[in-house]
């Protein structure tokens, strides 16, 4: 992970003839141009996702992101606390800002007079993990419930217990629906289980949504578990994609071209994986992909036994394969006027998924064409009309930190917002970028106050990072799905950086002696190999 996240935070957009990034999320802007072609629509996914969630409204849930949180990133809905009430949590104009963690926790947990506002749970549910294990804190609140309640003396009294139950409940229910991923750990559903029996024995109705809750976060997890095993299943398909290849006839693969002609739709397929593959990614891999020592807790590295941001990884992973895709495709026509074709045609796609808001697709076309084994065909660029392409490379151009992208995001977002169409509402942004600004954020501010208090005012800028990302990720793909498209785009072998470099020297001869002692070395290599 460490590695992964290094080689992450080092990328930004390459000039032409860099290697590639890793991958990005982006907003889209209104357009470069207005689209009219329209699509009949269909909802749905790469892998067909079960039913059942939408029973998730019965119990309140975080609200959406603006609702959440005012400009300056504070709650503005916070429950207020006074000292005497909450020891050990203070706060700033009735904001929260800091606060022991122990009291953090039992501010987490309901009485029969009080309920955490919801913010305060997605918050606080996200940020912890950066000090506690999840099973940790569930278990803290098991305890302080039981402890609270009285509810492992056998005399406890029942109309106490109905009054705290739904609360409980209500927690629970958000915790699991948020954060699901928290209960593969059978830490997790062990502490879960023992708390909703003692909470529903005796009352049916409340049996009844614990029921409902279980069922609805074990199908949560069957589909996680099915969408890796799909993962595992298209990786495993994909044969030899980094091996330097003997030469570059046409054969050893159909080129994008023969597969779709039509760019719009190329973006609309490239859009269906985006989303889906976002959609699998849980809020709290962004904080685990960034989590350290806590110089309060024995250095005990928290997730040290975990699982990894795995869903991220894979994202980022998609990413890197679409760029030497776009390269690869460019690097194996032997034609020059093909390969020019290729180029225009990929331009063409990336302005399409701008002004649908694609920018993670948009980014990863771009970076392929920078490639040095692409950059570098100057006879092939000099066919190519380069005008659009300029404009999408100003539109993601990395000064002043990403400016004109930003800008586009802005607007993306408010577009979504008032959407009246669900393409209107799709937001894909530069991935790489936003968990750069993750990242810095952490890093920019301590998780500790001098005193030893936990630094909450920084984690509602967290939360609210990570929040604006879970309303993108929620949009179903509008877009016809076209299987064949998919199914190239997944599994199409694809060049090595060896291999797109022997392939573009072939194409367009070495131009000075680097080139030519790579261009033997390649060779060489090459007839090692056989």
């Amino acid at each position: 992970m460490a590695k992964f996240l290094a080689e992450l935070l080092g990328c930004t957009l390459p000039e032409k003839g860099a290697s590639p990034m890793f991958e990005c999320r982006s907003q889209p802007h209104i357009g470069l141009r207005h689209v009219t072609k329209q699509r009949p629509t269909i909802f749905g996914t790469l892998i067909e996702k079960p039913l059942g969630d939408h029973n998730a409204d019965k119990m309140p849930q975080t609200p959406p992101f603006p609702v959440m949180y005012g400009s300056n990133g504070y709650n503005k809905n916070l429950y207020k606390a006074k000292e005497e009430d909450y020891e050990g949590l203070y706060y700033h104009e009735n904001n929260l800002v800091s606060g022991s963690l122990e009291a953090l926790i039992e501010h987490l947990v309901p009485t029969v007079a009080y309920y955490p506002d919801r913010t305060y749970i997605f918050t606080f549910l996200l940020s912890s993990r950066l000090f506690i294990h999840p099973y940790e804190l569930m278990s803290k609140v098991c305890h302080l419930c039981v402890e609270q309640q009285r509810l492992a003396d056998p005399q406890a009294d029942k109309a106490r217990v109905r009054k705290i139950a739904p609360k409980f409940l209500q927690l629970l229910t958000e915790w699991t629906e948020t954060f699901p991923y928290d209960f593969r750990d059978e830490r997790m559903m062990k502490s879960l289980k023992e708390l909703t029996h003692r909470l529903s024995t005796g009352d049916e109705l409340y049996r009844k949504a614990v029921q409902q809750m279980t069922q609805t976060l074990i199908r949560k997890l069957t589909t996680l578990s099915q969408y890796e095993e799909a993962l595992a299943k298209i990786n495993s398909s994909v044969t030899d994609r980094l091996t330097v290849l003997k030469t570059k006839p046409q054969s050893i693969q159909r080129d994008i071209l023969t597969i779709c002609s039509d760019p719009f739709t190329l973006a609309q397929q490239l859009t269906h994986i985006e989303l889906e593959r976002l959609s699998y990614i849980g809020p709290e891999e962004f904080i685990q992909a960034l989590v350290q020592k806590d110089p309060l807790d024995n250095d005990k590295r928290c997730f040290s036994d975990h699982k990894k941001a795995s869903n991220l990884e894979a994202y980022v992973e998609w990413f890197n394969r679409l760029s030497y895709l776009v390269a690869t495709e460019i690097c194996m026509p032997v034609k020059k006027k093909h390969r020019a074709r290729v180029i225009e045609f990929f331009i063409d796609v990336a302005r399409e998924c701008f002004n649908i808001g694609n920018f993670n697709s948009l980014m990863a076309i771009i970076t392929g064409m920078n490639m040095s084994p692409v950059s570098r065909l100057k006879k092939t660029w000099g066919k190519v009309k380069t005008a659009k392409f300029d404009i999408l490379e100003h539109q993601m151009d990395p000064s002043s930190n990403f400016y004109n992208y930003r800008t586009a995001l802005r607007g993306a977002t408010q577009r979504s917002i008032t959407a009246h169409s669900s393409r209107e509402k799709i937001v894909i942004p530069f991935f790489s970028l936003l968990i750069k600004d993750i990242y810095f954020l952490n890093e920019g501010c301590a998780n500790r106050l001098p005193n030893g208090q936990v630094n909450f005012e920084k984690f509602w800028e967290l939360a609210k990072q990570v929040m604006e990302f879970m309303t993108w990720k929620k949009v179903e793909c509008p877009f016809d799905r076209d299987r064949k498209i998919l199914q190239y785009l997944l599994t199409a072998p694809v060049f090595s950086e060896d291999a797109l470099y022997l392939a573009s020297y072939e194409s367009e001869g070495p131009e000075n002696n680097m080139e030519k002692d790579r261009w033997k070395s390649l060779r060489s290599s090459l007839l090692n190999r056989t």
